[in-house]
């Protein structure tokens, strides 16, 4: 087992370390070999946001020149082809590889930091996931890089629709590398998920009963769930197109019996939770960062959760409102109709909960606040034009259509991508111990708010004067093109204001002003740290007595400092704080998924002499991946016990024996 221990160790933990001889215990504290090793959570964390924000620049630089070529009539940037890559590779960007690791690197740094642990329940388990997840981005990438025609970055569109995803339509690899890609990336989603599960159920500071847990570790654990209760539809379907697509088999096809149906149900089973999976994550920071800022707790708090576990639950049963235009019959669209218009209700209820914190506090309009405030309010609009898809009629206009593009951006760019903006901001000191500037964060929120809606608010116009989605031209006699022109021209001034926002970020975590803990007056216990956090995250773990456990901590500072003296004893006499060791192999395990990956989807499924090549990589990649397993397993729960100074500096580290099984 790799559960992080965060509790008092017994005598047995002091008999000397015996660790098998062919096991490497990596012990660099920097460099490379620190960064491939790690398995503390907040270096995990910050790797996932590190590849994030890559991903989300690529997604960003691919939507510009889509509105490029759609500025004006008969454009000439992009030919048919290169924009079908291009809107396949921006959607599946952002969704899989910008927002959803995003939200990740918010699970890791800061989730076990609210909740007074140490680490997450399985940390080698964690580093798995990152690395499985960098494997399949790679490989969802990889064809950008491979000459030859029957190669090439996927071009099916995000959703995949079969069978225009099958072998008939599109011959070349590049499905290959989109649905093994997505294969790789539910691997990570649900190791990270289970882990998550995990580690609030069990590994919670004493005292902090369920409901007394930061709104945004419960967004955290509904989020989890959710993953892990919608990916296998969706690793369902993946593997039948993959068994299409190579194996023969007919699925989807209809030639053969299959039905193409069968791809959007299961699609779109997983598709619509996903959303969520996108929007709870920013839904929990801004529940963290509106009382902040207001200078009171949040309203009705216990309402705020359910309404997130309501939402939760009913994102499994309106995926079909995605189906109205297939002829599901009057029945399914009448039931699928009502269930759409219920699942406003609860996100309408978190949006009386924000108005209720907002109103009579004594409003603290910092950037990050700002960022909380647009994401409110673009969500809301997002949200009601989202409703007017409910009704059945209305929705077999706007089906496929540019009202469409308008409502999921305002969704995810106006809910999403502000919400964890906002948490960058917010979070930046804790992380960094560097606190962005005023004016720079101002000036890059209003670029964005201002860019945002410029380019997408149009498209509402476009989308009910008939324009189509995932078209690359159009005629200058169609109507569209002022919208389309202001359009464009509102998406170069989004892409200034992230540019500013990140070339801010990125100035501060060099030479930003340096600042001490809690520099928000925040309200939870992860500002009670140091800046940035130690490895060891808390010298005691501490007991909560409120829901706003800082808060409480800094009105009782007597009571507290006398029971985590009394506690720093205990843990004292017991062997001080037990660590985890860093650990290759999951990285290995990853690397040897990256080849096995790579081998099933390059080479040529055909007896050639490419099959000989193929086979051989795919063995040695399960081979790798075997041997990273393996060793992984008998690491055991061996750790290190670090003792702490008065000023809390490690004064020795002592390795601790594997743990039996």
């Amino acid at each position: 087992m790799d559960l992080a221990h965060s509790v008092p160790l017994t005598k047995q933990d002091h008999a000397p370390s015996v660790q098998p001889k062919l096991l490497w215990i990596p012990t660099a504290k920097s460099g490379l070999i620190m960064w491939l090793t790690t398995v503390d959570h907040k270096k995990i964390g910050f790797l996932y946001g590190f590849f994030a924000l890559i991903f989300f620049i690529i997604g960003g630089f691919e939507a510009l020149l889509i509105r490029a070529q759609l500025m004006v009539p008969n454009g000439t940037v992009l030919t048919a082809q290169q924009y079908n890559t291009m809107f396949t590779m921006h959607g599946t960007t952002m969704i899989f590889l910008a927002v959803m690791p995003l939200s990740a690197a918010f699970f890791n740094f800061i989730m076990p930091l609210q909740i007074g642990a140490r680490d997450v329940a399985f940390p080698r388990l964690n580093a798995f996931s990152l690395w499985t997840f960098v494997a399949g981005a790679i490989i969802l990438n990889i064809g950008w890089f491979i000459p030859g025609p029957n190669h090439g970055a996927p071009d099916g569109g995000w959703f995949g629709y079969a069978p225009l995803t099958s072998k008939t339509y599109i011959p070349k690899h590049s499905i290959d590398y989109w649905v093994m890609g997505l294969q790789l990336l539910g691997v990570a989603s649900i190791a990270a998920s289970l882990n998550f599960i995990v580690t609030i159920i069990n590994m919670r500071a004493p005292g902090m009963t369920m409901m007394r847990l930061p709104v945004f570790v419960w967004m955290t654990l509904i989020t989890a769930f959710l993953i892990v209760l919608s990916f296998p539809a969706i690793t369902i379907a993946l593997v039948e197109l993959m068994m299409d697509r190579n194996f023969s088999t007919v699925f989807f096809e209809v030639s053969g019996g299959g039905m193409p149906i069968l791809w959007q149900h299961l699609f779109w089973v997983f598709g619509h939770p996903e959303v969520y999976i996108l929007i709870l994550p920013a839904m929990g920071i801004v529940s963290e960062i509106l009382p902040t800022f207001s200078r009171k707790p949040l309203y009705g708090y216990p309402i705020v959760v359910f309404s997130g576990a309501s939402i939760g639950f009913l994102g499994f049963t309106v995926w079909s409102h995605h189906m109205f235009t297939t002829g599901m019959g009057a029945v399914a669209t009448a039931a699928f109709s009502l269930l759409t218009m219920c699942i406003a209700v609860p996100t309408g209820v978190k949006m009386f909960n924000w108005i209720g914190t907002l109103w009579n506090g004594r409003l603290m309009m910092r950037t990050p606040m700002m960022f909380a405030l647009g994401f409110v309010w673009m969500f809301m609009i997002g949200g009601f034009s989202g409703v007017m898809h409910s009704a059945a009629p209305a929705d077999a206009q706007q089906q496929d259509s540019y009202f469409v593009i308008a409502h999921f951006h305002y969704v995810l760019i106006g809910g999403s991508i502000f919400g964890l903006l906002a948490g960058i901001h917010y979070w930046f000191p804790l992380m960094f111990g560097r606190q962005v500037s005023e004016f720079w964060g101002k000036l890059s929120f209003w670029l964005i708010f201002i860019g945002f809606n410029v380019t997408f608010f149009p498209m509402h116009f476009l989308g009910l004067n008939g324009m189509p989605r995932r078209t690359f031209t159009y005629d200058a006699n169609m109507g569209w093109n002022t919208p389309n022109f202001i359009a464009t021209i509102g998406a170069f001034v989004l892409g200034i204001g992230m540019f500013t926002y990140f070339a801010v970020m990125t100035y501060t975590f060099f030479k930003g002003k340096k600042v001490g803990k809690d520099v928000w007056d925040a309200r939870t216990l992860e500002w009670s740290l140091p800046v940035p956090p130690p490895e060891y995250n808390y010298r005691v773990i501490p007991t909560v007595h409120a829901r706003d456990a800082w808060w409480y901590e800094k009105h009782h500072q007597e009571e507290i400092a006398k029971e985590q003296a009394e506690h720093a004893k205990v843990e004292a006499d017991h062997g001080g704080i037990h660590m985890p060791n860093q650990s290759i192999w999951p990285f290995v395990t990853g690397l040897g998924l990256l080849i096995l990956g790579v081998g099933a989807t390059y080479f040529e499924s055909n007896w050639t002499p490419g099959i000989h090549a193929k086979l051989g990589t795919v063995l040695f990649g399960g081979f790798v991946t075997f041997i990273g397993i393996y060793f992984w397993s008998i690491e055991g729960n061996a750790g290190y016990h670090l003792h702490l100074d008065e000023h809390g500096n490690p004064v020795d580290e002592k390795h601790a024996p594997p743990a039996k099984h």
